[in-house]
């Protein structure tokens, strides 16, 4: 390749790798899977090698990163969060031994596996979290020790820790919280996030706290940056310190004496990937002596004692037997193929979504087209290529109309997807339905239990309720929905506009805390006051007018009876319901006590125990937060 050419393949290449970075790093949302970032980044390291006079101090392959965001305080590291050169064959990790060993170092190694997610850095003082903050560029980073917190997985206080400890870790996202989220943004209309790093990212970096504890993430760690009080002198002995700590060290690392022995147990790890239930993009080999790793020192990007193993993905070809369009929640037609079934990283597949029109044009997509299949992330099926149309085939081109209701679908402004626009369309009546019912706070059976189950435990009745319905941002955001609303608009905490919220207030018949006489009454409210059309946030309910179950008994009136009443069927109905009364307050005291003895997961109800049910995480929880 001439200098020219190369000139202008290395600034094609700077292009394409700046911009995924400023996507990956700071806007959580990179167009390009981890693999194609490495080839690129690595076609631009071998050019710049060969042609060294077009290498830059701006080149990507010269610093590391994003930059800080400006939504949290800038943290400066004492240590720099370096990154690690990657490799992607076997003779590029016995070259890195051969390295070492020039350098004078008889190497004894460790080898881990490399979580994929976002790069924290952890500083106790005296055992206590102080703070946490974000790698950013390597040198400076984000301060997220509020979010952190809130993750309950990371330990807030160590045991028997030296004076200053400052560890680095890999926040992530475990699947079962992944397939969570994806599942609830779906729900809500929105764009899920890519994969489980991206979404450990994007959660990390919430200006809500509270929204980062509820994501279900956690941490593994990997590294100690500084120690005061503790003498540490190889890399497996201060994984071992830190576990003692009862911080979540790496969760494979084995001493190796060779880098043959190396290369084996990277090949055990790729083996036993698709088991693991979070995201890994490779394995890691460092020197295990500190001194050693001293005596070979860093480039300005690279620690020189330290390599990564990259794994390719997994690809399978299958056929396309056909491809299904779908309506969701706000009228987005989501297409997705239908293909033979392969076994994927770990599980059989045999459906994929499309995303959008935009997307099956791209592959010229036909019924019968031998098509390349993976899991991105190694999760989400995805489809990223054809290597055979059929004969005679034609490309598959979307409906004109609606598949649910049949009215014309269309393309709104800067939109890729096809949109339905009938505000009566069924699925979308059907998606609102499913979404209402999924969401942790529109169980209104659950909030009248509750209620009820608080009142029986303090020995308390109300004789009424008052309900809250706070409305979704939603609302105002999807052009649709905001066309067709014309009630009060007010705004949330952080400024945004919100449907002002619905209250309303019931009457109990009688003073009481039955679950059944609450449901009954909350959900008359709930019919009542709500907002059919809108889409629901959250919910409140309140019992007000309280008192002792025991004054309510003394204060039992005496009544004049007349002499042309008949009072026997109604002193029977009476009866009747006082004894319906106390048999449902006897199973309340009964289920309470198991509860208290055995934990709120002792007693469910059926419903709770099916698929994408949340009652029982729920019961983990206090005020709705992971303790």
């Amino acid at each position: 390749m001439e200098l020219e050419q190369a000139q202008k393949r290395v600034e094609e290449l700077r292009a394409v790798i700046e911009k995924n970075n400023r996507l990956y790093y700071d806007q959580d949302a990179p167009e390009l899977e981890d693999f194609e970032y490495d080839t690129l980044t690595r076609e631009l390291k071998e050019l710049e090698a060969q042609f060294p006079q077009l290498v830059t101090p701006n080149s990507p392959t010269q610093h590391v990163g994003g930059t800080p965001s400006g939504r949290f305080a800038k943290v400066t590291h004492a240590v720099k969060m370096e990154s690690l050169l990657d490799a992607f064959s076997f003779d590029e990790l016995r070259d890195f031994d051969r390295r070492v060993c020039e350098a004078g170092v008889e190497p004894e190694y460790v080898v881990e596996i490399k979580i994929d997610g976002l790069s924290c850095s952890l500083e106790y003082e005296n055992g206590t979290l102080v703070r946490a903050s974000t790698r950013g560029d390597g040198v400076v980073g984000e301060d997220v020790t509020a979010n952190v917190k809130a993750i309950r997985k990371i330990p807030k206080q160590l045991k028997d820790a030296p004076e200053f400890l400052e560890v680095r870790g890999e926040v992530y996202m475990p699947h079962e919280a992944f397939q969570h989220l994806c599942a609830e943004q779906e729900l809500q209309g929105a764009a899920p996030f890519k994969n489980p790093r991206n979404a450990a990212a994007g959660s990390l970096r919430q200006k809500d706290s509270k929204i980062t504890g509820s994501r279900g993430l956690s941490i593994f760690i990997f590294n100690v940056q500084q120690i005061r009080g503790k003498e540490l002198t190889t890399h497996a002995e201060s994984l071992d310190y830190l576990k003692s700590l009862g911080l979540p060290v790496s969760p494979r690392y084995h001493v190796v004496h060779d880098i043959e022995d190396a290369i084996a147990e990277i090949e055990q790890i790729g083996q036993n990937r698709s088991k693991l239930d979070f995201d890994m993009d490779g394995a890691v080999i460092k020197v295990n002596a500190f001194a050693q790793r001293d005596l070979m020192g860093s480039t300005n990007k690279f620690p020189r004692w330290a390599i990564a193993f990259k794994y390719p993905p997994e690809v399978k070809e299958t056929t396309l037997r056909s491809i299904e369009v779908a309506v969701g929640r706000t009228g987005v037609l989501t297409p997705t193929a239908c293909f033979d079934p392969v076994f994927l990283a770990g599980t059989t597949v045999a459906r994929a979504t499309l995303h959008n029109e935009d997307f099956i044009h791209q592959f010229g997509l036909c019924i019968g087209d031998t098509i390349q299949v993976r899991k991105a992330g190694d999760i989400i099926p995805e489809v990223i290529g054809v290597t055979r149309h059929e004969e005679g085939a034609q490309p598959y081109e979307m409906p004109t109309v609606c598949p649910s209701c049949g009215a014309p679908v269309v393309h709104l402004e800067d939109e890729a997807a096809l949109r339905c626009v009938n505000p009566e369309c069924p699925a979308q009546a059907l998606r609102n339905i499913i979404h209402f019912a999924s969401r942790d706070a529109m169980d209104i059976d659950g909030l009248g239990t509750a209620v009820a189950t608080q009142l029986v435990d303090k020995g308390l009745v109300t004789k009424q309720l008052t309900l809250t319905v706070g409305y979704d941002r939603e609302n105002l955001q999807d052009p649709e929905r905001r066309r067709r609303y014309h009630g009060a608009v007010t705004r949330d905490p952080y400024g945004r506009e919100i449907p002002k919220h619905a209250h309303g207030t019931a009457d109990l018949e009688i003073e009481t805390s039955s679950a059944k006489a609450l449901i009954r009454a909350a959900s008359g409210l709930f019919d009542r006051v709500v907002d059919q059309g809108l889409l629901i946030r959250r919910l409140n309910l309140t019992a007000v007018r309280v008192r002792s179950a025991g004054s309510v008994e003394d204060d039992c009136s005496c009544e004049q009876l007349d002499l042309f009443s008949n009072f026997g069927p109604s002193a029977e109905t009476h009866m009747h319901r006082e004894a319906a009364l106390t048999r449902e307050k006897k199973i309340q005291v009964a289920m309470l006590d198991i509860k208290k003895k055995y934990g709120k997961n002792a007693i469910l109800k059926g419903m709770n125990l099916e698929d994408g049910a949340t009652a029982i995480e729920r019961n983990r929880q206090v005020g709705g937060h992971h303790e």
